[in-house]
């Protein structure tokens, strides 16, 4: 894809979440700290002329602000936007920010839509030239092909867990040699669809460990709310699942090399990992769509990436779920939301950054 088609995908970081004027407050801190000016009319130009410097930095970041494949509570769609704005003092120097994907929010996948729906919102976002995809996972898939032949590191910003689907599929196909993915999560997201709908928050993984070599290279951390127990989903699929009290009980590090171990036999020399913050315990991070007490702590989550890491590579990586501006009445500590939640999946954000840039 050339950059002028990249661009027409894209839209500035901040900026995948369609405002007018109710909204258009919260993107100025962030526009401030990149470009240097609130004013949104001289943004497009100096986030295009940014691009001179893509070539200058290990890391990619990518934002993915859709809510539509949630299912229970959303709002994670101003996840990118806040995490953005939290870990931007620690990490701006160190990764270039390609913008968001530019999100119909009504829309999912274009497997869903009419022929006349497609045509009417390729349109409005692109004109009459192009003719690409319109819903944010199917355009998600289209530019992360392209992202993957710049050979660099990608963390994706989400929005809810269904964008894991087409950042993992276009990865697995473009190689899935040697490949695994590491989930952390309180829930496992093995449906194989959800009232009808195949690519959800609660299906990606399920549909996912379809392009892996083998579905063992599947682990997932942090299980806690299931329908079933561990043994039934590792039966039936072929994965590995980690719950969190064993997590509690046997300690990250060991955990870690448990991780290892299984991987290695598999021989498995990639990985993609994806955090969902709920897999973190509720006390520390509410402000998400399902958040689930009995969970693991930040410094479990990157304990268990440092060991991991140390022996396997960690090609790219989304966080998703975090929805800065949920309150869940009885669940968590109110007065410290959003900015617990946020903290927690900035830690991971950070650890991952500084990985690339070692």
């Amino acid at each position: 894809m050339s950059e002028k088609n990249f661009l027409d995908i894209l839209t500035w970081p901040g900026n995948g979440v369609y405002t007018v004027q109710t909204g258009a407050d919260k993107k100025k801190k962030l526009t401030q700290a990149y470009y240097q000016t609130e004013d949104f009319n001289s943004v497009e130009s100096l986030w295009k002329k940014s691009f001179e410097k893509l070539g200058k930095n290990k890391a990619l970041v990518l934002g993915i602000p859709s809510d539509c494949g949630a299912g229970i509570v959303r709002g994670s769609n101003w996840g990118p936007l806040a995490l953005r704005n939290h870990f931007l003092e620690h990490s701006v120097d160190k990764f270039f920010d390609l913008g968001d994907i530019r999100v119909v929010p009504h829309l999912l996948h274009d497997k869903y839509l009419n022929k006349e729906t497609i045509e009417n919102v390729r349109k409005s976002l692109y004109g009459d030239s192009h003719n690409y995809p319109v819903s944010p996972l199917s355009q998600l898939e289209f530019v992360f092909q392209e992202l993957l032949k710049y050979k660099k590191p990608i963390l994706t910003l989400g929005g809810d867990h269904s964008i894991s689907y087409p950042t993992t599929k276009a990865w697995l196909e473009s190689d899935n040699a040697k490949a695994g993915i590491l989930h952390f999560d309180a829930h496992t997201d093995l449906l194989d669809s959800r009232l009808g709908i195949d690519f959800c928050f609660g299906s990606w993984a399920y549909h996912t460990r379809e392009y892996l070599e083998n579905s063992e290279s599947l682990v997932q951390v942090g299980i806690r709310s299931s329908g079933y127990d561990r043994g039934y989903w590792e039966s039936k699929l072929g994965i590995k699942q980690i719950w969190s009290d064993e997590v509690r009980k046997t300690g990250p590090e060991k955990i870690a090399e448990q991780i290892l171990k299984h991987y290695q036999k598999l021989a498995v020399e990639r990985l993609y990992v994806s955090f969902d913050v709920d897999a973190i315990d509720a006390q520390y991070a509410s402000a998400t769509g399902t958040p689930e007490y009995g969970g693991l702590e930040v410094f479990e989550v990157i304990s268990i990436l440092d060991v991991v890491s140390q022996k396997i590579k960690i090609e790219h990586a989304d966080i998703v779920e975090v929805a800065p501006f949920i309150r869940q009445e009885g669940i968590g500590n109110a007065q410290m939301e959003p900015e617990s939640t946020l903290e927690s999946a900035s830690a991971v954000a950070k650890f991952l950054i500084d990985y690339w840039n070692s």
